[in-house]
Order: structure tokens, then C-alpha cells, then sequence
């Protein structure tokens, strides 16, 4: 029987004190110290793991300032400031208090487009930035390969930059002013001041007196070591940046630069007044493919003297990755393989330009040079000037980056030394002797990066888990430091320093990292501001974090390997983040959209699920073995740990409420880059925790559904005057927790088609085994669901007689549990029979090459997916399509009637990314019979099968339908909307007074 779970983690003394006092002040954030939201944000997108004492999340900055005055009654008491938790390093770990800004302060506060700047809280993730200027003409320029959820704050931290630095520079170049917290809780506000300005302000007896005396005797003081000792880089040394603190003629003293880049070690950052830059009203985007990586390298540097506004390249591992990813269907076309040969490296080059003659020039002038660029490894080269195919190519280039999590094998590419720069014009030899150094130790990698600034990403791939592989680590560090120093560069030209703060010392040399201390000194002498990152306070004894540090690997290889290789979707996440995306019409992930709680995410829950398999292992239980339990627990066992008072310490109490509010829509089985497939061992976790604990009504009621619906339909009237009744759904709703209870067709299926159809549409397996292929070859056998059978009759009606239309008989087979319902509450031993019972029939038919077509998204996908998972080979081959996939194989005749106006189609989100191009084919066969059809953008409905029925998630299916179906919706007239998914069509039924049709029913009328 599953254990009580007790991660025996107990929050120190001095923290609980802390926490506290905090909870009885004025503060109005939130205060989160349960194990699973400690565990959320011990990793991040590094290969480090540390948890931390507790969770603050401040709505104000007079928030932060109050954190800071009630620590200061406590020594030890310690912070890191954290936003998307993107960093490659490790910036924002710690063993004290995560202060997270991005679940409230994320507000973009003024934006002045006449005088070309922004103020925003530093939660605002940077595309959510981008979309309120672009209305205005303008962006927020540093452009991340995380800009959909990298925050402002996290920005500033770590001076980001990313594509196009050479043009549009770091972050720290459009900071204008900044307004930050002390660890005492004083409030700076900091901006460029004169230098006459900055010497009478040094004389104040405050925190900001000291600090500007401070930062005039070093930056200015020490100029000319400075100047000697900083590279000439377009990704300059920061952390401390003590050159650009001061401006090139001496004349202005900018505090914020000193902030910039100092990874939350000197300040809270709460808001900041940013520049904005206008969009260039043509773009150009040219990629060129080569025989080989170090041909793509070499040939950059001509491209940036070409005055491109930037020149991003990857090699073929990252591009063979992309291929088999989602994401490829949207660039197929725009990066085409070139007949003969093999693509081995791309180079994207963009130009930018206010005038459409210069950027054709431009064009034009590159393209005769690489027309006769054969000898330098130019194989060929595509232009695109669309900007929405340059950003396809562009979503593909930033989506590599996770992508690289995607190889095979226990091995997996990390960041640890992706992010080195040296002069662009060193670059092809600096790469060739660290591919040099990777290859002496046996190692794969994968590379990509920004080629114009001399910055290539370099992820060696590691397992980790093995201990001896783990130990390359620091070694391998040394050398790339000792590489980076040869050709003249920098170890961290993008990401920051992080755990790798100890090298510091190597490249400020000793005279300067001792004015890094003192700065440090002064503006956090108890080293309580991210403690053991880029130094540490003059007179302190605290060490700083090594490369050496404690890993995820650490925690991971406890876990037996079986039980890794078993729960790989989870053990595979890298921590990339992407499931945190701020874009509300993105469908992964609808329960981090409307919570903004990091554990209800695909990355939070895989890791919940990584914790509770290795405290599993750490109590000597045999995961494989709990999980095909052949002797239960009895009913009377389970009810008494249900009824009894529930232990505390229990972790799976913990990781069952992250798994409840996970809508299982399967978006991160296709959207993360790495496939953290959450429904896949969600259902696990439930079959194996209902070992212990009773299952809730809502529960059973769902997973026997398709057993009740069959039953129910035999007297549709009866059951519906009761679920029309306000005393039966609140009786529904307090006992079993479920509400808005759909109602069941009226007239059934059944009796429609006795009507409409009396003998084409009847089933006879022997029959059909008799005729020969020329007739089997005009029929066309409907699977199908238990919802659209008998709560949305109607529209399997409508394919019967759309079938009919076109030609074919239609063949409606008995109704046959699918099991979908079953497995996503986790009754894994009855789905796995279910599955068994309907593939041997479905192979029956298959074996008679008649199409096979079911309507419902969701339940058809069941099919490829879970089937397969569960069943293996015993699945055998039969293929249940969806409409449109049929559709698509034949010919359609033209509408009856022109089209009067566009309908909208409102995609499913498991259909939309299972099956990419589905919006596509359903717009193209719209186009094909004359009616027009517009895809319309948008996010999860809320609704995710029973999700939005269950009363303790409404107000979240609510909201998450507000997120970005009620706008769409309300931009079309009823009649205009078109929803491929059930689920949706309830949910809009739900809030908008009608119920939209399925594409299907409207091709039926037209044709």
C-alpha cells in the first residue's frame, strides 16, 4: 500500500519567526511555506537544485520594502528575488526566501510613445510588454529566446540581451531609471544624474549617500584599470558593471547600470523606466544553408559587415531536432532542404529598415555574394520578407533551445558553459577547439547562438544521474574558463554568473573584484541579497557558490533507474520553462495561466512527481510493484485513511492537489520541447494514491460515464426533467460535486436516424466480411463517443447525412467505450480493459480498409496516444480518423449557396497541437466547397472534458475561458462559430446563451 510520504523538511527557526511576523503586518502578498511550493522553485532552468525556506510573493513595492524591514530583525534571514525562473545558471536559487514578482507585480504601469519609454513592475514578461507597444508602433528591443515568459526584473538581473544585440544592445542600455529595495527595506530611486549631482548626493548621511561615494571612488577611482582590465565586447562584463556605471566623457554617474546585471544581489528590483524602440517597417529575414557548421561560422562575419541587424546561427542537431517537432509544419516551406546535399549549418540573417528600397539593396547585394559563395560552403539560401513567416522561423529558432532536452538516452545537453563570447572575428577558431575539448571527452553537444556578437550557446550532453559524469562538470569549466581567456573573451556573455560566481575573481583580477566587494558592502553588508552570487561583502566569512554545487542529478539518481525510464516524460523535464508561456491563446498551460502558481505547471507537477518517486525509493518501495498491486488494500482500509484525520507530512496529499487542477488537454505532450506528457503520469499517480485513500464521487461518476450514458439515453425525458430541476443540481453539487449538468439529446441518436435514415446507417459485421473491396469502398464507418452521441446527437446526425451527400453509405457502429474518461481519473486497470475490448474490435474493421471516423477530438486522439501507451502491440493497426482527416482524402462539391460571411473556427486545444495542421485542412476544405473560414486564436475553453463541471474548479474554468475565448467568441455572431471539440461547445453554451455548431454541420447544410 502507498506510505505516508514525509519529506521531512522543517523550516528553520529564524524563518518561521520571520514569516510570521510578515503574515501579521500589513503586507498583502501572498506567504507560501507547503513543501510543493518550496520544491516548485528549487530549480530552475540550470542543472542546479536547492530548496528554499518559503515563497513571498509581494503585490508593491511597498511590499518588498516591508519584507525588508521585518528581516532586518533577523541576521539570517535571506532572499533571492525570481521572476520566469529562466536563468541558466542558477541565479535565483537559494536556501532562504524566493521573492517571486511575477505573479502580481506584472503590470505595465505608463507607456509614453511621444517621448519613447515605459514604466512597468518588474513581473511583466517581456512579450506581454511588446504587445501593449505594438499597437503604438514600438518594442521593448532585447529579444530573448525566452521573451514569452522572461520577466523585465529577470532581465535587468542578469543584463539580458539575445538576437539582434549589435543593433539594439543589452538590457542595460534602455534601463532609464530604476526603483529597487534595499535589504533593509529603504527604497532607491535611481537614474543618470551629473557628475556634480552624484558628489553632492555622495555627501547624504543614507543608504544612498554611501552607495554613490562608494561607486564614484571605484568606477571612477579605478578607471583606467577598468578600462585595461573589460574586454571590448559587444556583450560586455557585468556584474558588477563598473565601466558603463559612468559615461564614456565622465560627465553622469547612472546607479542603475551598477544594478543591471548584478543577479539580484544588491536589491530587490520592483519597477523600472525603460526606452522603446519603433518597429522598422520592413524586414527581411535570409537563410542561408552551408556544408557544414564551421562554414556557417566562418561566413558570419562577412554578413555583420554587410550591416545585418542581426545573424543567428545553429548547426544540423538543433535543426534535425526541430524537424521532428510540432513546430516544424509552420517553417517546412520557408527552409527547404536542398536537393543532393545535407544542410549542416544555417545562418539567419535579418535586415531591418525604415525604406523598402534600402532593405532591397541590401538583399540584392547579399544575394550576389552568395551566389558566388559556393567555395565557402553556401549550399543555398531562401529570402522571406512576411513577417509572420519571419516569426515562424524565429519560434522555431527559439524553441531549439528546449529542443536540445529532446535527444534520446539517459544523456541530455545542459547549460553550464553556453553562454561564452569572444570577438566575433575569433569566433570559428574558438569554436573548433571547444568542439575540440568536448570531443576529447567523448561528449555530443549541440550549438546555436548569436554569431554577430560572438556568443555561441554550447550544451555538451551529460547524464546527470551518473556520478562520475556529474564530476565533468567542473572540469570542464576550467577549461572552457581557460579557452574563453586564450581568444580574449568572456565565460558568461549572456546568462549571467550564477554558480558560476567563482570564477569572478579570475576575470576582474584581484584589485577590482575587491571593488565589487565593496559595492556589495554597501549595499547589503549582511550579505542577505541572493548571498554566494558574483561576491560577497568585504568583511564577510560567507563563501560563494561553485560550479561544484549540489545538482537535480543529486536528487534524480535515488529514483532506481526502471522507475526513471518509466516515468521518463517527467524525469525529462529541463526546467526550459516553456510552459509558462504569458500568451493566453496558447493552449499549454491553462492551470499556470489562471493561477500564476508555478506548481500547476508542467514543469511544477513533473517535478512533484520526480520528488514523490524518489521519497518512494527512500522508503524502499517498489514503484512497478505498487503500481500493479495484485492485492489492494480493502475498502474498509482505504475508507478508514480517508475518514481518519489525514497526516500533514503526507507529500502525496500535496501532489494530489497539483495533479486535481491539472485539465489534462494534453497541450504539453506536444508543446513542451521536451514532451512532459502531465495527463500520462497524472494517471498514474491517481491509480497508485487511491491505493490509500478513497476515490471522490465525482470521480466514479466520471469514470463510469460511458457506462451511464447508454442507460440514461433509454429515457432522455425522464433524466432531464430531474437534472432540469434547481433541488437536484444543488443535491448534485453538495454530494458529488459536480454542476451544470449537461442534458442528454432529445431526440436520441437512435430515433433520429429510425427517422432520417432507416436502414443505411445499420451495423452487420458478417455482412460487411461478404462484400467485396469496389463496395466497401463507398461505406464509411462511424465510431462513436459517449458525448456526442448522446448529450450532441445532432451533430453525428449531421455526418451521417454529410456522408451520405458526398456519395458513401454511412455505417453508424454500436457504441463502444473509448475509456478516456477512465483513464483521466486514473482507473488505469479498467482502461486498460476497455482499450483491450474496443482495439480487437476496431482491428476487425480495419482489416475491411473501410475509413473509420470519429468526431469528438479528444476521445479520437485516445485512440493513437493512450492505446498505444497502454496496450503496446496488442493495439494492432486500426486508425480512427477524424472528420476533417477524411475529408481531405475525397472530393467535396461546391456550396449550394455562396458564403455570406466567414465562420470562425474555435480549434480544440489536444487537436490544435496533436495535430497541427487540423485548423488548416478544416479552413482549406471550407475553401474547397466555396465557404469561407477563419482560424481564430485562442488558448483552452476551460472546460477539458469534465474539468469545468466539477464545482471546485468552475471559478478556474471560468476565468480560464475568460482568458481568451469570451473576446473571440464575442467578435462573431452566434451562427459564425464553429467548434471542433465538444468540451468547447458546452463551455460557450455555458456562458454565451448558445451553443456553437460543429464545421461539419455547416458543410452538411451547404452542400
Amino acid at each position: 500500500m502507498l506510505p505516508v510520504l514525509d519529506p521531512s523538511s522543517i523550516i528553520e527557526s529564524d524563518y518561521q519567526e520571520f514569516l510570521a511576523l510578515l503574515k501579521k503586518s500589513t503586507f498583502s502578498g501572498d506567504i507560501e511555506f507547503s513543501y510543493a511550493s518550496r520544491l516548485a522553485v528549487a530549480t530552475d532552468n540550470s542543472i542546479y537544485q536547492q530548496l528554499p525556506q518559503a515563497v513571498v510573493l509581494p503585490k508593491s513595492t511597498e511590499d518588498l520594502s516591508l519584507i525588508g524591514k521585518t528581516a532586518s530583525q533577523f541576521e539570517n534571514v535571506r532572499f533571492s528575488a525570481r521572476g520566469g525562473g529562466t536563468g541558466t545558471n542558477g541565479q535565483s536559487l537559494t536556501s532562504g526566501i524566493i521573492v517571486d514578482m511575477s505573479r502580481y507585480m506584472n503590470n505595465v504601469l505608463e507607456v509614453n510613445a511621444e517621448e519613447g519609454w515605459a514604466r512597468v513592475q518588474a513581473g511583466v514578461v517581456k512579450d506581454q510588454l511588446n504587445d501593449a507597444l505594438r499597437p503604438l508602433g514600438f518594442f521593448f528591443a532585447p529579444d530573448l529566446s525566452t521573451s514569452n515568459r522572461a520577466t523585465v526584473g529577470g532581465m535587468i538581473n542578469t543584463d539580458a540581451s539575445g538576437q539582434g544585440s549589435l543593433v539594439y544592445g543589452k538590457t542595460s542600455d534602455h534601463v532609464l531609471g530604476l526603483t529597487s529595495v534595499l535589504a533593509d527595506g529603504t527604497i532607491l530611486n535611481t537614474a543618470p544624474i551629473t557628475l556634480e549631482e552624484a558628489k553632492e548626493q555622495s555627501k547624504q548621511h543614507s543608504s544612498l549617500g554611501k552607495i554613490t561615494q562608494q561607486l564614484l571612488d571605484s568606477c571612477l577611482g579605478k578607471r583606467e584599470q577598468i578600462l585595461e582590465k573589460f574586454p571590448r565586447l559587444n556583450r560586455f562584463l557585468t556584474g558588477y558593471d563598473l565601466e558603463n556605471t559612468l559615461n564614456k566623457d565622465l560627465t553622469k554617474l547612472d546607479i542603475s547600470r551598477v544594478i543591471t546585471g548584478s543577479e539580484g544581489s544588491l536589491v530587490f528590483v520592483s519597477e523600472a523606466k525603460v526606452n522603446i524602440t519603433p518597429i522598422a517597417t520592413f524586414k527581411a529575414l535570409v537563410n542561408v544553408k552551408y556544408d557544414s557548421f564551421e562554414s556557417a561560422l566562418r561566413h558570419a562575419p562577412s554578413m555583420v559587415a554587410a550591416n545585418a541587424t542581426s545573424v543567428e546561427t545553429v548547426d544540423s542537431n538543433v535543426l534535425n531536432l526541430a524537424k521532428q517537432d510540432i513546430i516544424w509544419h509552420s517553417v517546412a516551406d520557408l527552409i527547404t532542404d536542398v536537393e543532393g546535399k545535407e544542410v549542416l549549418g544555417l545562418n539567419m540573417v535579418e535586415y531591418n529598415s525604415n525604406d523598402q528600397a534600402d532593405i532591397e539593396q541590401k538583399i540584392a547585394s547579399l544575394s550576389k555574394s552568395l551566389d558566388d559563395a559556393e567555395s565557402l560552403g553556401v549550399i543555398g539560401y531562401q529570402i522571406t520578407y512576411d513577417k509572420a513567416d519571419i516569426t515562424k522561423i524565429y519560434a522555431m529558432r527559439k524553441k531549439s533551445v528546449g529542443l536540445l532536452g529532446k535527444i534520446k538516452g539517459s544523456k541530455k545537453p545542459l547549460a553550464f558553459v553556453e553562454d561564452t563570447a569572444v570577438p566575433p572575428e575569433n569566433l570559428a577558431d574558438f569554436i573548433m577547439e571547444f568542439r575540440a575539448l568536448l570531443d576529447s571527452h567523448n561528449l555530443k553537444y549541440g550549438m546555436f547562438g548569436h554569431v554577430d556578437a560572438g556568443v555561441l550557446h554550447v550544451r555538451p550532453a551529460l547524464d546527470m544521474c551518473d556520478p562520475e559524469q556529474e564530476a565533468m562538470v567542473p572540469d570542464i569549466s576550467d577549461q572552457v574558463v581557460a579557452l574563453v581567456a586564450k581568444y580574449g573573451g568572456l565565460m558568461w556573455g549572456e546568462h549571467g554568473k550564477g554558480y558560476r560566481s567563482e570564477y569572478a575573481p579570475t576575470f576582474f583580477g584581484e584589485e577590482l573584484y575587491t571593488e565589487l566587494r565593496k559595492i556589495k558592502t554597501v549595499f547589503d553588508p549582511l550579505n542577505k541579497m541572493n548571498p554566494g552570487k558574483i561576491c560577497t561583502p568585504l568583511e564577510s566569512n560567507d563563501s560563494l557558490v561553485k560550479v561544484s554545487g549540489l545538482k537535480r542529478g543529486e536528487f534524480d539518481r535515488q529514483i532506481p533507474i526502471a522507475v526513471r525510464t518509466s516515468f521518463e516524460p517527467a524525469m525529462s523535464c529541463n526546467g526550459n520553462g516553456l510552459c509558462f508561456n504569458y500568451d493566453t491563446t496558447s493552449p499549454m498551460c491553462p492551470s499556470f495561466k489562471i493561477t500564476g502558481d508555478r506548481r500547476h505547471s508542467p514543469k511544477g507537477r513533473a517535478g512533484m512527481v520526480r520528488e514523490w518517486l524518489r521519497l518512494l525509493s527512500k522508503n524502499n518501495i517498489d514503484v512497478n510493484e505498487l503500481e500493479h498491486n495484485e492485492d489492494p488494500p480493502t475498502w474498509f482500509e482505504r475508507f478508514r485513511n480517508s475518514t481518519d484525520k489525514k497526516p500533514d507530512n503526507d507529500f502525496s496529499l500535496e501532489v494530489l492537489e497539483v495533479m486535481e487542477g491539472c485539465l489534462a488537454c494534453k497541450a504539453c505532450s506536444s508543446q513542451c520541447p521536451v514532451s512532459v506528457d502531465v495527463p500520462g503520469f497524472r494517471s498514474r499517480f491517481l491509480s497508485m494514491y487511491y491505493q490509500r485513500y478513497m476515490r471522490p464521487a465525482k470521480d466514479i461518476l466520471v469514470g463510469n460515464i460511458e457506462k451511464m450514458a447508454p442507460l440514461m439515453a433509454q429515457a432522455p425525458g425522464f433524466v432531464n426533467f430531474f437534472l432540469s430541476q434547481d433541488w437536484v443540481n444543488t443535491s448534485i453539487r453538495k454530494t458529488i460535486g459536480y454542476v451544470n449538468t449537461p442534458l442528454l439529446s432529445k431526440p436520441t441518436l437512435e430515433k433520429r436516424l429510425k427517422l432520417n435514415q432507416p436502414q443505411s446507417t445499420q451495423f452487420d459485421l458478417g455482412h460487411l466480411q461478404q462484400l467485396d473491396k469496389e463496395t466497401l469502398s463507398k461505406k464509411v464507418c462511424i465510431v462513436q463517443d459517449p458525448f456526442t452521441t448522446f448529450y450532441d446527437a445532432d451533430v453525428v446526425e449531421s455526418l451521417v447525412k454529410l456522408i451520405s451527400k458526398l456519395g458513401y453509405q454511412p455505417i453508424l457502429l454500436p457504441f463502444m467505450p473509448n475509456g478516456k474518461p477512465q483513464h483521466v481519473k486514473g482507473f488505469l486497470k479498467e482502461f486498460a480493459s476497455t482499450a483491450k475490448t474496443a482495439a480487437d474490435f476496431l482491428n476487425q474493421l480495419a482489416e475491411l480498409e473501410v475509413p473509420l471516423v470519429g468526431v469528438d477530438p479528444s476521445m479520437v486522439l485516445c485512440y493513437r496516444d493512450e492505446y498505444q501507451k497502454v496496450l503496446g502491440d496488442a493495439r494492432g493497426d486500426f486508425k480512427v480518423q477524424l472528420v476533417h482527416e477524411w475529408l481531405t482524402q475525397i472530393k467535396l462539391p461546391e456550396s449550394k449557396t455562396p458564403s455570406q460571411a466567414a465562420y470562425g473556427l474555435f480549434g480544440h486545444c489536444s487537436e490544435k497541437t496533436a495535430l497541427p495542421t487540423s485548423e488548416k485542412q478544416w479552413q482549406q476544405i471550407f475553401k474547397q466547397t466555396g465557404l469561407e473560414l477563419s482560424l481564430v486564436s485562442v488558448g483552452c475553453c476551460g472546460m477539458a472534458g469534465t474539468f469545468g463541471h466539477e464545482s471546485s474548479h468552475l471559478e478556474e474554468s471560468t476565468g480560464i475561458y475568460n482568458l481568451s475565448w469570451q473576446q473571440a467568441v464575442a467578435k462573431f455572431k452566434p451562427e459564425q462559430v464553429l467548434a471542433t471539440g465538444y468540451s468547447c461547445r458546452s463551455q460557450v453554451a455555458r456562458f454565451e446563451a448558445f451553443k456553437p455548431k460543429h464545421p461539419l454541420q455547416i458543410l452538411e447544410k451547404n452542400l
